[in-house]
């Protein structure tokens, strides 16, 4: 394969991506699962002209760490703090938490029955079935009310790092004792310490640059940041979730001595310009992960009909937990927030970052694949059927 015809198909790729995302604002259908089958045509062209290409999966978790990252960033830009909102965020947390620590429970006790492994294995190769895509989840809600978006950020956000902190604990504590919460307590605590020292010498570097090389800078040392937090365990994603949200709403701290030191008069200027950075970075970034996830599944395996079933199994439990849980404690956010609960790139990141000796070989990428695909077809489903209702109540009240 020659340098232009690699040149070609990148810049196809990126071309069709932003066909799919265009309609995919039409649709609501997540522009993921035309990137996936997409993936999947190249894979099975690749295989019958028997064209040699490279072990992929060697940069998988690479780009999907850095669409994760500018992901829940450009999302965190988007929310301006108000204390009549601490109530969705409070909200949104303990539904994040509870949706899954119970959503974990089940799917281990699913996996347990397909696999009679031991519950310890069931229980970390269950994780990465349990966490909501903030990747998926956020730019599909894009043009909803105002209210949904927000709850759907915050909620996503909080399950990417709860399910990073809980995906960590399990790989790192085989055996849990009081010393393995005591840690766990610690690794936290150390974190919200370096997100908030990291908000406030980021804003005051920002200040300070005059180079017109200036986001790509700030972004490089964001990522630094949440390398090097992540390679000691620590739950980085706070940091930068933490980062967005301090640079949106810098401007309504009052000490006048903040004020004087780190705000700046380019500041609301810069922040559209990151925003919009974040966000076509991320886009990239997003487009070539999915397609090289569809390149990379082995799709014969899907002739397996256990997979397909077990796989249906799984994606049941989720959405009954969580309508369950909405229709008990967040009854103004059943619909269509029920339907938004895509598994995607966090999924398939800590799939791919659990440890050789604690995979199970029924849990397979192919078994990955029906969980994402289904996830988010059911959420398309559910946002067209969520728009036409809405469209009938307006018809009717006018």
């Amino acid at each position: 394969m020659t340098t232009y015809t690699t040149l070609i198909i990148l810049s196809g790729l990126v071309i069709f991506s932003y066909l799919f995302d265009l309609v995919a604002s039409k649709t609501k259908l997540p522009s993921v699962l035309l990137l996936l089958f997409s993936g999947i045509g190249l894979r099975l062209l690749v295989d019958n002209f028997n064209i040699q290409t490279f072990n992929f999966l060697t940069i998988l978790p690479t780009l999907g760490t850095v669409g994760l990252i500018l992901i829940v960033f450009e999302g965190a830009l988007e929310l301006k703090y108000e204390k009549a909102k601490n109530k969705v965020i409070k909200g949104a947390f303990f539904a994040a938490l509870i949706m899954l620590l119970s959503t974990v429970s089940i799917i281990t006790f699913i996996i347990h029955q397909i696999t009679n492994a031991e519950l310890y294995l069931c229980f970390v190769n269950a994780i990465p079935f349990s966490v909501i895509s903030s990747a998926i989840a956020i730019p599909s809600v894009a043009g909803l009310a105002k209210k949904t978006r927000e709850f759907i950020i915050y909620e996503s956000s909080f399950s990417d790092i709860l399910g990073i902190i809980l995906f960590n604990f399990a790989v790192s504590n085989p055996h849990i004792s009081i010393s393995s919460f005591t840690s766990l307590g610690f690794s936290t605590a150390l974190i919200l310490l370096v997100s908030v020292i990291a908000c406030v010498v980021l804003l005051y570097i920002m200040g300070k640059i005059s180079h017109h090389i200036k986001f790509f800078l700030i972004i490089s040392i964001l990522i630094l940041v949440y390398a090097i937090g992540q390679s000691y365990h620590l739950s980085s994603l706070i940091l930068i979730l933490s980062f967005g949200l301090f640079l949106n709403n810098a401007d309504t701290i009052k000490y006048a001595w903040f004020k004087t030191i780190f705000l700046y008069k380019n500041l609301s200027r810069d922040l559209v310009q990151l925003h919009q950075l974040s966000a076509e970075t991320a886009f990239i970034i997003r487009t070539f992960f999915f397609v090289i996830f569809g390149f990379t599944i082995n799709i014969y395996e899907l002739d397996n009909q256990g997979i397909i079933l077990n796989g249906l199994l799984i994606l049941m439990s989720i959405y009954i937990i969580r309508f369950a849980y909405l229709l008990i404690f967040k009854k103004d956010h059943v619909l269509p927030e029920g339907f938004v609960t895509p598994r995607g790139l966090i999924s398939i990141l800590l799939y791919y970052n659990l440890p050789a000796n604690l995979r199970l070989p029924e849990i397979t990428t192919a078994f990955l694949f029906v969980v994402v695909l289904g996830s988010s077809l059911i959420m398309s489903i559910g946002l067209l059927m969520s728009k036409k209702g809405k469209s009938a109540d307006e018809i009717l009240e006018i």
